[in-house]
């Protein structure tokens, strides 16, 4: 599997590509050294990624897996429905997916989402409005957020009633 590390604003990024597929990207926190990669789909994921942050692309085309159940792929197509900028609570996920009771098993799957910024689990908030349960940090959520709003121009960080 090629592998690769990228570099964004808020970290490195390790980027995995699988069989055809971004299979996994992963925030850190340490430093790594940065090598030239001569995957195509890795350099696209890059290009991609660079275009997120420069605020010039609001969705993702890449091809993209990641392992997991059937309700966790449930779970992160709801993800990629949550349109950039926007946020929404647990409980309108759970009520999105006709699954109200089941707000702790969609949120404990959200943690699971191996594909940090791409399906964009950082839109998910609490339903006071709180930063809650992020695999990344919450400083690296409130970051995103903070940065989609910027690019849109508004300042809506928080969950509106």
């Amino acid at each position: 599997m090629p592998v690769t590390y990228y570099k964004t604003p808020v970290g490195i990024a390790q980027i995995t590509e699988d069989d055809g597929f971004i299979s996994r990207i992963h925030i850190m926190d340490e430093e790594c050294k940065i090598e030239p990669i001569t995957s195509p789909l890795l350099n696209e994921a890059m290009r991609q990624l660079d275009e997120y942050f420069a605020g010039t692309r609001k969705v993702f085309d890449f091809p993209i897996k990641q392992e997991g159940s059937e309700f966790q792929q449930q779970v992160w197509q709801e993800l990629l429905k949550i349109d950039y900028g926007k946020t929404i609570s647990y409980g309108q996920q759970s009520q999105q997916m006709n699954s109200p009771l089941a707000i702790r098993a969609i949120a404990a799957a959200n943690g699971r989402n191996n594909l940090w910024v791409v399906v964009p689990c950082h839109r998910v908030i609490g339903s006071n409005g709180s930063l809650t349960g992020y695999a990344g940090g919450l400083w690296r959520k409130q970051w995103l957020l903070e940065h989609e709003a910027k690019v849109l121009g508004v300042g809506q960080t928080k969950l509106e009633f």
